[in-house]
């Protein structure tokens, strides 16, 4: 479905990413791991057109992605779920997912994602009337989770969605993520700060340290290589 290929991309003369090549079959949960700074934001900034790199290629679903202009990604069905939520504060529940629903796909769903949504996050049905801004910071995940389903993608794209949240509302997302991919089959490429979670769901994982992938392999081999043990898993 995604397919990366020598990736490199930053924000100056010296990359951030330096020939970074990653692959993401359809139907697959793939966790990108490893210490701050070392590129994952910006490979999921570089995926949505946010950056633009200086070298590689970008494949979804066959169509070179580069060549397609930023605003056009999420009609492809690319849905990503930045990093810090960046819900709409002055916008009710919602208001932020009707904004989500922008793509041809979830103008057409809408119906039946709006229905979904709220049976897999039951507190945004609760809450729909509400001001984003005046929610908790778990509800201000799922409601970012739940603005990037209204879009109806094919690929999912989760930046950190435990930052700054407690252990016990980190934990009940990431259940919820699994829930919301064994009904729907839907492809997910995951960021995230914690790694035992992250591997732990995943069918396949990289490991990224300095803007190049250290590690690869499926999520029993990275969790029992020696390296991820020591570095990221606290054994």
């Amino acid at each position: 479905m995604l397919s990366i290929k020598g990736l490199r991309a930053g924000y100056s003369a010296i990359p951030v990413l330096n020939d970074v090549s990653i692959t993401v079959n359809a139907g697959q949960f793939v966790a990108i791991v490893g210490p701050n700074g070392a590129g994952k934001t910006t490979l999921f900034k570089t995926i949505s057109g946010i950056v633009k790199p200086s070298a590689g290629s970008i494949t979804f679903e066959g169509t070179d992605l580069l060549s397609v202009a930023p605003s056009r990604r999420a009609h492809l069905g690319i849905a990503h779920v930045p990093e810090g939520r960046q819900v709409f504060p002055s916008l009710t529940v919602m208001e932020n997912l009707e904004m989500g629903a922008v793509t041809d796909a979830g103008r057409r769903d809408w119906k039946q994602n709006i229905e979904r949504i709220f049976a897999w996050l039951p507190v945004l049905a609760e809450r729909r009337e509400q001001f984003a801004g005046t929610m908790s910071g778990g509800q201000q995940q799922m409601l970012a989770i739940g603005r990037g389903l209204a879009s109806s993608p094919k690929l999912l794209m989760l930046d950190e969605p435990s930052m700054g949240l407690s252990p016990a509302i980190a934990d009940f997302i990431f259940e919820r993520l699994i829930e919301i991919r064994r009904q729907s089959n839907l492809t997910v490429l995951l960021v995230e700060q914690r790694v035992a979670e992250a591997l732990e769901s995943a069918d396949h994982g990289y490991v990224l340290e300095a803007g190049r992938v250290a590690l690869e392999g499926n999520n029993q081999t990275l969790r029992a290589d020696d390296r991820v043990r020591r570095a990221y898993l606290g054994m």
